[in-house]
C-alpha cells in the first residue's frame, strides 16, 4: 500500500469512527423523522476525501454517461467504477463496504442490509444546467440481486452552491400535498432515507447554475433479502408524480389544444373518436 492509499485509509477508519458514533446517538431522530425515517449529515467525510472526487468527477466527454431525458427527468449517470479515478473509486468502495453497512443498520434498525456491487441507478450523478428529477418513489426490486430496496444514501460535491442555483432535494409526504423537508445539495452533505412505494422525493426545479457548473452526487442504495409485511408490493419501477399544481403531459397536450383549436373542431374529434 502506497502513503496516499495508507492516508486514505486512516481517514476513512476516522470518518467511520465518527459515523457510528453518530449512528448511535442519532437512531431515534431518524426513525421519527417526517414524512418518513431520514436524516441529513453534514460534514459527512473528511474534505480532503471529497475535494479529491471534485477534482477527478469526470467531464462530460471523459467517459460514456447515461443519459436519462425525459418529460420526467433531465439527468446524467456513471456507474462503472474501474472506469474511474481511484479518488473516486475508493469512496465508492468505501460506501458499499461492510463498515458502511454497519453504519446504516445501527442508524436506521435495518437489519441485513446488502450494498450492491453493480451500482444499479446509482454511482455519479450530474444534472447541468436545465436539469432536474420530478418527484417519485424509487424502483423497489433489484433485478439482478433478486433484492429488495430499503435505503438510499446520497452524498452532495457542490462547493458554493447559491440558493438560485436550485436542485434542492424535496421530501413530500404519502399524500403528495405537502413538501415536509428540504435539502440544498451543498458539499460534503449526507441525506439517508429509506426507501419505500410512498418515500416520494425528487429534485423537480430545475438547475440553474452557471454554464460552467452542474449539480454533482453520489448515490448508493442498500437491499434486504424481504421486507416488512406493510411495506409489501409487487415490484416497480420508478414511479413519478405530480406536485400540486403541475400538470402531466397529456394534461398539457389536452390544455394547449383548447386554447389553439375551435371548440367546434374539437367537439367534432371527440365525436370521430367515439365511432
Amino acid at each position: 500500500m502506497s502513503a496516499l492509499q495508507q492516508d486514505v485509509s486512516e481517514t476513512l477508519e476516522a470518518d467511520l469512527h465518527f459515523l457510528m458514533d453518530f449512528a448511535e446517538k442519532n437512531h431515534e431522530r431518524y426513525v421519527s423523522a417526517k414524512p418518513y425515517p431520514h436524516i441529513s449529515l453534514d460534514n459527512f467525510l473528511h474534505t480532503e476525501i471529497l475535494d479529491a472526487v471534485v477534482r477527478d468527477f469526470p467531464s462530460p466527454d471523459a467517459q460514456p454517461w447515461t443519459a436519462m431525458v425525459d418529460k420526467d427527468q433531465k439527468k446524467f449517470a456513471a456507474n462503472v467504477p474501474s472506469r474511474m479515478p481511484p479518488s473516486i473509486r475508493r469512496v465508492l468502495y468505501f460506501l458499499n463496504s461492510r463498515d458502511t453497512v454497519n453504519f446504516l443498520e445501527k442508524l436506521t434498525g435495518i437489519e441485513g442490509l446488502i450494498p450492491d456491487p453493480h451500482y444499479a441507478g446509482g454511482g455519479l450523478h450530474e444534472l447541468r444546467p436545465g436539469g432536474f428529477l420530478k418527484v417519485h418513489a424509487d424502483f423497489n426490486w433489484h433485478r439482478q440481486m433478486r433484492l429488495d430496496r430499503r435505503i438510499n444514501l446520497l452524498v452532495y460535491l457542490n462547493k458554493d452552491w447559491k440558493p438560485e442555483y436550485g436542485g434542492n432535494l424535496e421530501l413530500w409526504d404519502a399524500t403528495m400535498t405537502q413538501k415536509v423537508a428540504e435539502y440544498a445539495p451543498e458539499f460534503n452533505r449526507c441525506v439517508i432515507f429509506n426507501t419505500t412505494d410512498k418515500s416520494f422525493h425528487g429534485n423537480p426545479v430545475p438547475v440553474n447554475c452557471p454554464p460552467n457548473r452542474s449539480r454533482r452526487s453520489l448515490a448508493f442504495y442498500y437491499y434486504t433479502n424481504g421486507r416488512p409485511a406493510g411495506e409489501v408490493s409487487g415490484s416497480h419501477g420508478t414511479l413519478f408524480k405530480n406536485r400540486p399544481g403541475e400538470a402531466t403531459a397529456g394534461e398539457v397536450t389536452t390544455s394547449l389544444v383548447h386554447k389553439l383549436v375551435p371548440p367546434v373542431v374539437v367537439d367534432a374529434w371527440r365525436r370521430l373518436r367515439k365511432r
